[in-house]
């Protein structure tokens, strides 16, 4: 099911103003929504099964794609995939400033540029000239591992990182190249974090947050909720990732629902279920399950409705009075409600009939 996200208007928490990048057909920054973006788990080399991977993260809502670059084979292949594809594409570029130039060259919409292995200002200087040449933008993707650290230093992470990412923005802004985003990531939540505030007063160019390296499900999931939460609650962050060791579909839909959760973006209908209890009358997994599967197959999508589900009437519509469509389970029949207000009682075994019945009637 193609997802439709949606920007919410007036949300609730005051971003940090930054300046509009242009990434293809996308703003990132400004008062632009935040976007999400995944990045593709194929050999770049193998055009077709990238492409396929691309189009499957297009359905889920993904906004933009980064791919890596490893050699100068797959870098002459990302011409032919921007081609198939209808979102900005990423170059995401290590060691070898030939193959930036060779991903411009492609049509590439933006460059992620590593300081921790292209350091060479030619080399820099070469790359810089030939982007703005093209109007491409480029990130300054600064990450903890990649960071040279000093063994006798007693600075902490999160510094040697904005440390790292000023001397490296030097660069560009002598050239009087500004068409920049810039992320610092580490696998560490905290050391992330407290990057991201420092670097936050130190410029106005909008960030891309994640953290890298999260992990598989769910503790990659746990890890970049907890960070990025944290950050866009302060109003840090114009795009995201979430770095999951995990299908990427999974890393957009977390990246949305993270979104969603406080507010920032619309991704669809939101369940709200009761943990269960031993007052529970009704097999609340199994019908939150049933539920999932039946909402990935309405078309169009759904709007960004909660509906609930709840395992006894003690927790129906009280403590899920918010929600636009819910039902709670009795021990030989269950109630549908709508905003609190209870609408019909339903015997058990039709509870999750009626509830997807009356879903399929919101517009």
């Amino acid at each position: 099911m193609k997802k439709i996200p949606h920007k919410i208007t007036n949300p609730p928490i005051k971003r940090r103003s930054t300046r509009p990048i242009k990434v293809g057909n996308i703003i990132i920054g400004g008062d632009a929504p935040i976007s999400v973006q995944s990045m593709t788990k194929t050999d770049t080399r193998d055009i077709d099964a990238t492409v396929s991977q691309i189009r499957s993260l297009e359905k889920t809502g993904c906004e933009i794609i980064r791919v890596a670059v490893p050699d100068i084979e797959a870098a002459k292949c990302l011409g032919e995939i921007k081609k198939q594809i209808n979102i900005p594409l990423i170059a995401d570029i290590h060691f070898s400033y030939q193959l930036a130039l060779e991903a411009i060259k492609q049509g590439v919409d933006k460059l992620r540029l590593n300081p921790g292995n292209i350091s060479s200002q030619k080399h820099l200087s070469t790359i810089i000239s030939v982007a703005e040449e093209k109007g491409i933008a480029i990130r300054i993707g600064v990450n903890a591992g990649s960071i040279k650290k000093n063994p006798k230093s007693e600075i902490r992470n999160p510094k040697l990182m904005v440390d790292e990412c000023l001397k490296y923005l030097k660069i560009f802004e002598k050239r009087k190249f500004y068409n920049i985003i810039i992320s610092l990531k580490s696998s560490d939540v905290l050391s992330t974090v407290e990057a991201y505030r420092q670097m936050a007063s130190k410029c106005d160019y909008p960030f891309h947050l994640g953290i890298t390296e999260a992990g598989p499900l769910p503790e990659g999931l746990i890890k970049s909720s907890v960070g990025l939460g944290i950050l866009l609650s302060e109003g840090i962050g114009d795009t995201i990732r979430v770095s999951l060791t995990a299908p990427p579909e999974e890393e957009v839909k977390a990246g949305f629902q993270i979104l969603q959760s406080i507010k920032l973006r619309e991704y669809g209908p939101e369940i709200i279920s009761c943990p269960t209890c031993g007052r529970c009358k009704i097999d609340v997994v199994s019908i939150v399950t049933e539920l999932k599967k039946h909402l990935e197959t309405i078309i169009p999508p759904l709007p960004c409705i909660k509906i609930a589900v709840m395992g006894c009437e003690v927790n129906g519509p009280g403590e899920a009075k918010e929600a636009d469509i819910g039902i709670a389970g009795g021990k030989t029949s269950g109630i549908l409600f709508c905003k609190g207000k209870i609408i019909k009682r339903v015997k058990k075994e039709k509870l999750v009939e009626e509830l997807i019945s009356k879903i399929k009637e919101v517009k």
